[in-house]
């Protein structure tokens, strides 16, 4: 949802009395220069009283006093989602390791204080010029966490002890990754430490989570920074489940940013291991690790199976190489060979066999009914069969129908 609906919200606690803010990311990315995903509000107006305000709202967090507020007029472009009104909190301990056990309504400076880093901790007022705020500088912000200095730097900083920030959720370690990297910032190195420290203890986070964090890293332009930090920062073996590697991401940094999730996820598994070790038990372990879905299992599969079949391409026919042009995400695979540095002979290779007047994937001139009119048996011959008149028509050896019939005869005519 736009600023200017999250503002219309803040603008109406204001009127009724209450403390209300923009707060975290959409904060950080203005002043970053970037387009903020969505707006959130804090306030200091208990979550009953959010939904007494707002008739079009419902609790979504009710435990951590999150309301979704939906704007009374829908705004052109404005999409079907709310904008998440929290009242500011303190958290207790965190025995879980992901949910505190307790809360408290609180001011905005001691909310600051309980989030994850300095960057994410800074709070606006957007009615700043109109309302003067003794808290907020001259564009509205308000930080109480040295949060816009982090900015100034490019350091990605936890807030208070690190030791302590990461205990209360040990994703927030995965969550500086994604953070340090696409914002292109540096790691502030007490806050490394932390995480090295404590790298064995994402274990305890859920394997959906985890996964989730991992996606939103590789499918960003910095997906092989993500990947090296995670590596440096002992986070790969517990996010993986497997043991930590120093592999050198040649692969994954070569390959191009416009790759599919499955295309990048193959290529760090390449560095990680051999080609050939990647097949079957590695994908059986990272798609439980990662809780990858069927398709993108099935993707990463198809793309190792097929960059092991193209290191026979120098002694395939013709038949062979067209076949494995044509399946199924080849063209995320001909991504992985080109970052291995093993497509040469396939990229100079396939102009020709697209323009030999034949084509990659003709339509085939026979199929199984004409077998059948030939008064063949439907059985298992008949795909050997359709696959060697098919082979044969993509070599040129067959040129038309009624040669690929005289073919079929040949090749079944009883002695």
């Amino acid at each position: 949802m736009s600023r200017d609906a999250a503002v219309s919200i803040i603008r109406k606690l204001r009127e009724a009395g209450h403390v209300a803010y923009l707060a975290g990311g959409c904060v950080r990315d203005r002043l970053l220069g970037l387009i903020p995903k969505d707006h959130d509000v804090a306030t200091d107006a208990p979550p009953e009283t959010v939904q007494k305000l707002f008739r079009r709202s419902q609790p979504v967090g009710e435990a951590f006093g999150v309301v979704l507020v939906y704007p009374e007029c829908r705004e052109k472009n404005s999409g079907g989602g709310g904008i998440e009104v929290a009242t500011f909190r303190t958290e207790g301990v965190y025995s879980d390791g992901r949910h505190p056990d307790a809360i408290e309504f609180s001011d905005a400076k001691h909310d600051a204080q309980r989030r994850d880093f300095t960057v994410n901790g800074l709070f606006e007022d957007p009615l700043h010029p109109e309302q003067p705020n003794l808290d907020a500088d001259d564009d509205g912000v308000i930080d109480y966490v040295a949060g816009r200095a982090d900015l100034d730097a490019r350091v990605l900083r936890a807030i208070g002890d690190p030791d302590r920030r990461f205990g209360e959720d040990y994703l927030r370690m995965l969550r500086a990754v994604r953070f340090t990297t696409r914002l292109g910032f540096t790691l502030d190195p007490a806050t490394a430490e932390a995480i090295r420290s404590l790298s064995e203890s994402l274990s305890q986070i859920s394997r959906e989570r985890i996964g989730g964090e991992l996606r939103l890293m590789l499918t960003h332009p910095a997906f092989a920074d993500a990947a090296d930090l995670l590596q440096q920062l002992c986070l790969d073996g517990p996010t993986l489940n497997e043991d930590p590697a120093d592999a050198p991401l040649t692969t994954l940094r070569r390959l191009s940013p416009g790759a599919d999730y499955a295309a990048k996820l193959a290529a760090w598994m390449i560095d990680r291991h051999s080609l050939a070790e990647a097949l079957p038990a590695v994908v059986k372990r990272w798609r439980k690790a990662l809780c990858l879905s069927n398709d993108d299992t099935d993707t990463l599969g198809r793309i190792l199976r097929q960059a092991i079949t193209a290191q026979d391409w120098p002694t395939m026919n013709v038949a062979q190489s067209k076949r494995l042009l044509t399946q199924a995400d080849w063209d995320q695979t001909i991504c992985v060979l080109r970052a291995m540095g093993k497509s040469n002979n396939i990229d100079a290779d396939t102009p020709a066999l697209i323009e030999d007047g034949i084509g990659l994937a003709p339509p085939a001139f026979v199929d199984g009914a004409d077998l059948i009119g030939l008064g063949l048996k439907p059985g298992p011959a008949f795909k050997t069969l359709l696959d060697d008149v098919y082979n044969a028509q993509l070599q040129g050896d067959i040129r038309q129908r009624t040669d690929a019939l005289a073919w079929v005869r040949d090749r079944t005519a009883t002695p």
